[in-house]
């Protein structure tokens, strides 16, 4: 057999499970900053709900 292709057969499962890591903590990442992303507008979403709230409940100045 070529000893190019017996190389390579060696390294090929190396090659897949790198690849197979990489895919994997990608989509942690992205989970990640998804999750964020969601969090934050809901923070927002709050900000704002209490801050209308306390508008509604305050008297008006002169």
């Amino acid at each position: 057999m070529n000893p190019l292709l017996t190389a390579l057969a060696a390294l090929l499962p190396s090659i897949g499970v790198g690849l197979l890591f990489w895919f994997a903590i990608r989509a942690l990442v992205n989970a990640d900053r998804t999750e964020r992303q969601a969090i934050a507008r809901m923070d927002a979403a709050e900000r704002d709900a209490e801050l209308a709230a306390i508008k509604k409940e305050s008297p008006p100045t002169v």
